[in-house]
């Protein structure tokens, strides 16, 4: 947060929004690209009811995948954790 009566910058918010909407979108194409892997082969081959099972399970693993994603990702975007002098890494740099 800024130093001005605690409140965020415009570009501070507008990195935020850009970092979820990242997030969202990459869990989404992540849970649908496993959700094809798994259940894809269900629809598409003629198999027995009993593996239609797996579309259960395709969906339970497309839904964690989805929020491990999303947490991954804005866990690792923190606003201040950047340097104040771009392209230094260290203090004594």
């Amino acid at each position: 947060m800024s130093d001005h009566g605690g409140r965020r910058g415009q570009a501070e918010r507008d990195a935020i929004t850009v970092e979820i909407g990242y997030a969202l979108s990459s869990a989404a194409f992540a849970a649908a690209v496993v959700s094809g892997a798994v259940v894809g082969p269900v629809f598409v081959f003629d198999l027995p009811d009993g593996v239609r099972g797996v579309v259960g399970v395709g969906a339970t693993v497309a839904a964690v995948l989805f929020v491990v994603r999303v947490v991954s990702v804005l866990m690792r975007f923190r606003p201040g954790a950047q340097p104040s002098q771009p392209g230094r890494t260290s203090p004594d740099s």
